[in-house]
Formats: structure tokens, sequence, C-alpha cells
């Protein structure tokens, strides 16, 4: 149970996919202006990664490494991964309209976030059981909606804050990322 714990809150905080991997920056920085959006792109991640790791450990384990064809790992979870990507988008488009179209463009792109395919790929390298895999990835998931919906504060802050012309835009955005990604440097060396 203790390295069940470690492994979750290692996903979600040290190891975290965007802020100490640099994984998945296209939705970090793209949904992460309003607080429902980031909530909304968060929960749709946590789940496709759950989903895939579900799928994928097995068909690797089972299928792939018993006929040495471990080689197509990478195609055979990106095929994965777009079909809850997809089952995903239909959901929200028929359940949750509004959240739908404030994901936009982000919502698909799911399916090439790195994030999502790096929770599957180091599930296998890191040599974790089932459970500690799909442990992994709702930490992973957690971590990622923690770094959005924390984010989309700071983000809110900064447009009301006095900031010089200048830097206004993209520039403030990357200075701010850069700082709470140091932030959740505090974290490190906490789960050894």
């Amino acid at each position: 149970m203790k390295t069940l714990a470690i492994i979750l809150l290692s996903a979600m905080l040290t190891d975290n996919f965007v802020l100490a991997k640099f994984m998945g920056i296209c939705p970090f920085l793209g949904v992460s202006k309003k607080l429902d959006s980031a909530t909304g792109m968060g929960i749709a991640v946590t789940f496709v990664m759950i989903c895939a790791t579900i799928v994928t450990y097995p068909i690797h384990h089972g299928i792939l490494v018993p006929n040495g064809l471990e080689y197509f790992d990478t195609v055979v979870f990106i095929l994965v991964i777009a079909l809850f990507v997809q089952m995903v988008e239909i959901a929200l488009k028929k359940l949750l309209p509004p959240l739908y179209k404030s994901l936009g463009v982000y919502l698909p792109l799911i399916t090439t976030n790195c994030a999502v395919l790096g929770v599957t790929v180091l599930n296998i390298d890191n040599g974790y059981s089932f459970v500690n895999s799909i442990v992994n990835a709702l930490g992973g998931g957690l971590g990622f909606m923690l770094a959005l919906v924390i984010f989309s504060g700071v983000r809110r802050k900064l447009e009301y804050a006095d900031i010089p012309d200048t830097f206004k835009g993209v520039p403030a955005t990357l200075i701010a990322a850069s700082i709470v990604s140091v932030s959740f440097m505090g974290f490190s060396g906490l789960f050894s």
C-alpha cells in the first residue's frame, strides 16, 4: 500500500508530466485560461490515461512481448489512445456541449499528447505491475489536472496584473509557467 501511495504522489508532484517532464505543454498553455475548461481537460486526460493503461499493459505483456513485437508499442499505444479520445469526444459532445466547445481543438489533440503516451511507455520502462501502472496513470492524470488548475489561477491573476507592454501575452504566460514549474521542483527528493 505504501508503494502505491508513493507512485501516486510521485506521479502527481515530483514527476509531474507537465511541470517536471515538460510533456503535454500544448494543452497546458492552450486550455488553462479558464478554470472550468482546465478541469474538464484534466478529467478527460486522466480518464484517457487510465483507460489507455488498462488496455495497453495487457497488449504489451500478453501479445507484443511473447511474439517479439515490442517495437510496435508506440503505434499500438497511439491507436488505443485515439480510440479513448474519440469516445471522450463523442461523450462530451452529447453530454456537455459547452465544455466540448471550450476545449475546442485541444480535445482531439489528447491523442497526440505526449503525456498520455508517456504514461503508457513509462509504465513499461519502469517495470510496473498492472496495479502500479494504473496508479501511476491516475497520479499522472491528477498531476496534469493539478498543473492545469493551478496555472489557470495564475493566468487569471495575470489578466489583472500591471505588466509592462513588452511582457503582455505569451511572454508573461511562459514566465509564469516557468515559475509554477520551479515551484514543483520543491517536491523533488520527497519520495525516494
